[in-house]
């Protein structure tokens, strides 16, 4: 490889700062330029998460999920400790209400033990109450390492070490179109005053998050899977009442769908955050739940795959529906896991949008999922844990799609 090679990187989230600072790293003399159309960087999901630092209690064993959230998290834990930024193990409760739930509890509970999850430890009502002296339920699964962080600290770390190694973040500057010929890749651009630019690498990684499919159809990738947004509506305990949560305190969730279901947590800040519930946003962006941009939700509302999911989860979505619009429904959501709280102990938090991927024939992509066309390294679809797993994803796009020229 000729040591000017030049590697452009669309998204300034997480995942494309990581792995922009990987590359400088370990591939020394290479251009390295991150293109983000925000003025900032780690504005959507990054932005917009829980502060989680997952330790893989969830995922299929052999998965890219379970490997690599496993490896993230120590990856993680030394970067914070090396740079200044909080990481704290808070530890998580997994609690079962019901015989079901603890059912469910059984096979949590082989997955994290096969995925290397150290200090599992099987709970009843009294030892869940001995952690979450406020919660409440039949049995719990106690994770103590899992953590807690600030993930706009931290990508805002990394962009600097991107900076300090002699790559560039260049912000305000959204891709308008990008096309491959045999030498490389053409990304147009803009910026808030009209004026457009070309740029030329000889390798492009996508990690645009909400816009990850359009991004892959620009490079001439398939349309299947299609990005759909789902918006998780967030409450936060009021100051006064937020020792009833000491640290994590989860659901079991269903393994039907990729969503948690209403759960509590401390971050790192201090506050404790209910939430998020997951309902389809009107717009890939759409924070708010007046935000409607026609265009997009019409491309969801076009995808054969979105009806397939409705049809079958239909009663899902009501429910998920109704849990957003009153927050004394969101509370008695919570308060299954809190009997305590009430409705007035909660305030509306900010919201978080997730990009999760849709297949035509209705199916929700579990795991990570990156494919290449010619030149162009396509990351799909990258949802929680992708923020934990940051460090790890990048050296698994390094390792399998950059170091070695894959995919062309």
């Amino acid at each position: 490889m000729r040591s000017t090679e030049h590697i452009g990187i669309i998204g300034a989230g997480i995942v494309g700062l990581a792995l922009a600072r990987h590359i400088t790293l370990h591939r020394p003399g290479t251009r390295v330029t991150v293109l983000e159309k925000e003025n900032r960087v780690a504005a959507h999901q990054t932005g917009h998460n829980s502060g989680v630092v997952h330790a893989g209690l969830y995922y299929r064993p052999g998965s890219l999920k379970a490997t690599l959230c496993r490896r993230g998290v120590g990856l993680l834990r030394d970067y914070c400790a090396e740079n200044g930024l909080p990481y704290e193990e808070a530890g998580k409760l997994l609690v079962a209400v019901n015989p079901d739930d603890e059912a469910r509890l059984d096979d949590i509970e082989r997955r994290a033990k096969e995925n290397g999850v150290p200090g599992i430890t099987r709970l009843g009502p009294e030892g869940l109450r001995g952690i979450e002296p406020h919660a409440a339920g039949t049995a719990a699964l106690h994770s103590p390492t899992t953590a807690i962080t600030d993930f706009v600290a931290v990508a805002e770390q990394i962009a600097d070490d991107v900076r300090r190694s002699g790559g560039r973040v260049l912000l305000n500057t959204p891709v308008i179109d990008l096309r491959q010929d045999h030498d490389g890749t053409e990304v147009l651009t803009g910026d808030p005053k009209g004026e457009r630019a070309i740029h030329r690498f000889d390798r492009l990684v996508l990690c645009g998050g909400l816009q990850s499919d359009q991004l892959a159809r620009m490079a001439g990738g398939a349309a299947d899977p299609r990005v759909v947004p789902f918006r998780g509506h967030y409450h936060e305990l009021v100051p006064e009442r937020s020792y009833l949560v000491r640290g994590l305190l989860y659901p079991v969730p269903d393994p039907r769908y990729p969503f948690l279901g209403v759960h509590l947590t401390r971050h790192v800040h201090g506050e404790v955050m209910a939430g998020p519930n997951a309902i389809l946003a009107l717009a890939r962006e759409g924070y708010r739940a007046r935000d409607l941009r026609a265009r997009e939700l019409a491309q969801t509302l076009a995808w054969p795959g979105f009806w397939r999911l409705a049809r079958k989860h239909w009663s899902v979505g009501a429910r998920e529906t109704l849990v957003s619009a009153s927050r004394a429904v969101f509370a008695a959501q919570a308060r299954r896991l809190l009997p305590e709280l009430t409705t007035a102990d909660l305030r509306p938090a900010p919201a978080g949008v997730r990009a999760q991927a849709l297949g035509r024939d209705g199916g929700l992509l579990d795991d990570f999922h990156v494919d290449t066309r010619g030149r162009v390294v396509c990351v799909r679809n990258a949802p929680s844990p992708a923020a934990t797993s940051s460090l790890a994803i990048a050296e698994f796009l390094y390792d399998n799609h950059i170091r070695n020229g894959s995919g062309y």
